[in-house]
């Protein structure tokens, strides 16, 4: 593996080269993305594709990436300019490209902007929570979530995004009447660091979940998109604003094994399934 650093205007954007470019096989390179993951979610999945150039990266702002443009909110559209000169620079021509969560809506904004930077996206449970029919109740979920980070500190922010994301079905009156829910619960710290610039439970990422996709724009575009989801997730948030995502685009969603972080072998607590999700993405990606 090759790391490298590129600066842009905005960020100093560092990125991972696993496999020779030009690739070994014709193929175009395979490129994971996630927000606020960064590239360290990828590596199980990266191992099972030895045949492949795999790229990730770290969103600028995250991991080893820095930024420069004196802010601390997350676009898509900033996101997806910064996924385009990564691409531009590898001179590989158009990539293939799985993304996951927020990466995926980058990846959605990506289509829009650089029509000709993908072949075949994967887009793996994008959280588009306005999109659903009860997207109101969905934004007040997420305030719920920065309330409870604001008020009492991580662990209780973590404790309330845990909640939401597991709470099957539309958010009802039921899901607000429960009580708040205990950090200790769910073996998370109770004690307050002082921090308030996490990017998943502050409110620095809800441009991306308030994101409505082009879809005009990914129609015209020659890229094969693909809206995906995880057999365990249909009921949860990030299943339904798939489901909805797929059938704004005009399609049929794609069942994947496991759940949102269904290719992941455990390392960030809750295992996925990444040898069956590798084989499904492999079948996936192959069919185009």
């Amino acid at each position: 593996m090759e790391t490298y650093t590129l600066t842009t205007a905005g960020a100093d954007l560092v990125y991972d080269v696993r496999g020779p470019l030009p690739t070994a096989d014709g193929r175009p390179p395979l490129f994971l993305i996630g927000h606020p993951m960064d590239a360290s979610g990828f590596v199980a999945l990266a191992a099972r594709f030895p045949d492949r150039t795999v790229v990730t990266y770290d969103p600028r702002g995250l991991g080893r990436s820095t930024r420069a443009d004196g802010r601390v909110d997350y676009t898509p559209e900033t996101l997806a300019d910064d996924v385009h000169a990564v691409i531009t620079k590898l001179g590989a021509g158009p990539v293939e490209m799985f993304a996951s969560s927020g990466g995926a809506v980058t990846a959605l904004a990506l289509v829009a902007r650089h029509p000709d930077d993908i072949t075949t996206l994967v887009a793996h449970e994008p959280p588009l929570i306005t999109i659903t029919p009860d997207g109101p109740a969905a934004v007040r979920a997420r305030a719920g979530v920065r309330d409870a980070y604001e008020k009492r500190g991580w662990g209780a922010g973590m404790a309330a995004f845990v909640a939401m994301t597991s709470w099957e079905g539309e958010f009802t009156d039921a899901y607000f009447a429960q009580p708040t829910p205990d950090p200790a619960a769910f073996g998370m710290p109770t004690e307050d660091d002082g921090s308030r610039d996490d990017p998943l439970l502050s409110d620095r990422s809800w441009a991306v979940s308030d994101h409505r996709p082009d879809v005009d724009a990914i129609a015209a575009a020659p890229t094969r998109v693909v809206i995906a989801l995880g057999e365990e997730s249909r009921a949860v948030q990030t299943g339904r604003t798939s489901e909805a995502a797929a059938e704004l685009l005009g399609q049929q969603v794609t069942v994947f094994p496991s759940h949102h972080g269904g290719f992941l072998d455990g390392e960030f607590g809750y295992p996925g399934q990444p040898d069956a999700f590798a084989a499904r993405l492999r079948e996936v990606l192959d069919a185009s």
